[in-house]
């Protein structure tokens, strides 16, 4: 995962070439879809890039679409999820192409600002929580309960963590619930973060690997799942509302519906690309498989998303403004 914060823009103008099925076809120019203004073109569009691989699966995709089919200017710039808000706010960001939950930044600016809009699902669900190494599972199947994790803290000790159990966390932006859970649960554990998304990955792999046990922070959909079978600590089950104190929260995470939120003036505007953005959606297989391009397979977005889209034409068809 990139650590330093970036900003790239590529511009595709006039009659772009696709490559389907080894072959390269000639794209036509975007028609307007109707119902939008005669020739509104897509100009310059800007799209946050969150530090998840996930994210950056569904940024590779919907940025080659708007390049190669709307000939669009697009400009990516990497920013935590809270950032992001704070720069589609400003007018600074035109989409954000994943959302996780976040309520009270849904409140301020979509419900009291209304400088943003919710803009459509992405099709996929996101699953928060706990995880273990599968291992460890096979070999204490309590593990997985809570109210277990104290008898077996000293399994997750390292040199560092203070004769605690160690829990990992990931990127340090991400909003996680983990340090009031281990206070209010009274757990043996102390908060240990790894820097970002790939070390988070390195440290379970590693951990299964050479059979020690490793507890931390981790998320699906994503691609690592499919290497490594992570499995799901079960903590005192989320209702609406259990999380709605921070200090207080004493129970799982809450399951997302994950959606995609767009500049008000941007989603109004008639812009062909705030139409690719409402209409893009996919499942968690699909994102995964981008995913693993880029992280795994080291292509480029633009590469990864063309392999996808060759691979997918049915899926992603009726993304496009209708000519």
């Amino acid at each position: 995962m990139r650590t330093a914060r970036w900003i790239r823009a590529v511009a595709l103008a006039g009659t772009a070439v696709l490559a389907v099925a080894g072959c390269a076809i000639e794209v036509e120019p975007r028609v307007a879809a109707p119902g939008l203004p005669t020739g509104v073109p897509c100009g310059t569009v800007t799209f946050a890039n969150s530090p998840w691989s996930g994210y950056e699966a569904n940024l590779a995709v919907v940025s080659y679409l708007a390049k190669t089919r709307l000939d669009c200017t697009v400009v990516e710039k990497d920013l935590t999820a809270e950032e992001a808000w704070e720069a589609l706010a400003a007018g600074e960001v035109d989409a954000i192409l994943e959302n996780w939950g976040r309520d009270g930044l849904k409140k301020r600016y979509i419900d009291e600002e209304r400088v943003a809009v919710e803009h459509g699902m992405t099709g996929n669900q996101g699953v928060v929580g706990w995880y273990v190494t599968p291992w460890v599972v096979e070999q204490y199947p309590e593990i997985t309960n809570w109210r277990k994790l104290n008898d077996y803290a000293h399994l997750f000790r390292t040199p560092t963590s203070g004769g605690k159990g160690a829990f990992l966390l990931g990127d340090p932006s991400y909003e996680t619930n983990d340090r009031a859970l281990i206070r209010n649960l009274k757990l043996n554990f102390t908060v240990s973060v790894t820097g970002s998304e790939d070390k988070l990955i390195e440290a379970f792999r590693e951990a299964e690997r050479n059979r020690r046990a490793a507890i931390g922070y981790f998320y699906a959909p994503q691609w690592f799942l499919a290497e490594v079978d992570l499995v799901h600590v079960k903590l005192p089950p989320y209702s609406p509302g259990c999380d709605a104190v921070p200090e207080k929260v004493a129970c799982d995470y809450q399951p997302y519906d994950l959606d995609k939120i767009a500049n008000r003036a941007f989603a109004e505007s008639g812009n062909p690309a705030a139409e690719l953005v409402k209409n893009f959606q996919w499942t968690n297989a699909d994102q995964n498989e981008v995913a693993r391009y880029l992280t795994v397979d080291k292509l480029s977005p633009d590469e990864a998303a063309r392999k996808w889209l060759d691979a997918n034409p049915d899926a992603w068809q009726s993304w496009l403004p209708a000519d």
